[in-house]
């Protein structure tokens, strides 16, 4: 068997308070008159952009913003691409852990942003980059049993944000998607750009939806990684709404996770007649998986393997954040690809 096929996916305090009194600095100096010119108060209140401070609940830390983050570290591609989709380069200061290919109109700019790791970086590197908010793509983001918990960054003055998929309490829809790209907008004071990145993804996903609609929905088996099991999208995850948009019925809708593993003998029973192939890095090539499920005589009769019937994802757009619109037509394309002729 080849190893690719393990589900072992992962999904100084002074320095940051020296970049925020330096930040405040800037800000009273270029934004207001001097305290003998126009008072203390003034000065203050110049120093807070519009619309601020505001509060954000997320996933059950509530935090109070005075003013944009100017120093962001971005754990995972998924945020990084949605900082990026908002025009907030110059506010990053760090990515890691890449998990495919960058969409090519963000590349040029990912590629200017520091990677600190090609996995998650220790809270030590983090600290390096003297961050000020450090944003999540999985939970493994800030896992407590490496030093990255959410409250050892608040000890240290540093912000966080989980994305919310990963909030676990209830199936994740493309409304995610956009209330996602709206409270980013809003934390870094863009939310006009957010409003307008929602509105091109919605007309993208109703262009896809449109193409399909009232097509039978076609049964679709996610495969992540595994060879003893299965590791598939579960019924929480994103990947189940975007089957759904596309045409289609995730056979593992009733799997209560984001992801988990399955029986090989479920994955037969429930005769899935597409599977969608999750890609990403560190998993193996796609290659590596499909020849894996053609080679396993225990799956010889199910109709997704027997028809050779693959569609190819890119773990990042199946996920909270800018691509997910992405995968809808992609899905659409591939569930039924007589509506695209």
């Amino acid at each position: 068997m080849s190893p690719l096929l393990t589900p072992a996916r992962t999904r100084g305090f002074l320095r940051a308070a020296a970049a925020a009194v330096a930040l405040t600095s800037v800000l009273l100096a270029t934004g207001c008159r001097s305290s003998e010119e126009s008072g203390g108060d003034a000065k203050a209140a110049a120093a807070v952009p519009a619309g601020f401070p505001v509060t954000v609940d997320n996933c059950g830390v509530r935090t109070t913003y005075d003013r944009p983050p100017s120093r962001v570290v971005t754990i995972h591609q998924h945020p990084a691409e949605l900082m990026l989709a908002l025009g907030l380069k110059d506010r990053m200061v760090g990515t890691a852990f890449p998990d495919s290919a960058v969409l090519p109109e963000l590349r040029k700019d990912y590629e200017a942003v520091p990677q600190l790791s090609k996995r998650e970086p220790s809270f030590e590197k983090i600290l390096d980059a003297e961050p000020d908010f450090v944003y999540g793509g999985y939970g493994s983001a800030f896992a407590e049993n490496e030093g990255r918990s959410r409250k050892a960054f608040a000890d240290a003055g540093i912000d966080t944000y989980l994305n919310r998929e990963y909030c676990g309490t209830k199936q994740v829809t493309m409304k995610d998607t956009y209330d996602e790209i709206r409270t980013i907008g809003t934390i870094f004071g863009v939310r006009d750009r957010a409003d307008k990145l929602v509105a091109d993804l919605e007309v993208r996903v109703a262009q896809a939806t449109g193409e399909v609609e009232g097509e039978p929905e076609v049964p679709v088996f996610v495969y992540d990684s595994g060879d003893k099991s299965a590791f598939t999208a579960g019924g929480k995850s994103l990947g189940t709404e975007l089957i759904r948009l596309a045409g289609g019925e995730n056979v593992f809708a009733d799997l209560d996770d984001v992801f988990g593993d399955v029986s090989w003998e479920q994955v037969v029973e429930r005769k899935p007649e597409v599977v969608a192939i999750y890609d990403y890095a560190g998993a193996g090539s796609v290659e590596e998986k499909k020849k894996f499920l053609l080679s396993q005589s225990a799956l010889a009769d199910v109709p997704a393997i027997r028809n050779k019937r693959f569609v190819v994802l890119p773990l990042t757009a199946t996920l909270v954040g800018i691509r997910s619109a992405y995968a809808v037509e992609d899905l659409a394309r591939g569930l039924h690809p007589e509506s695209f002729r």
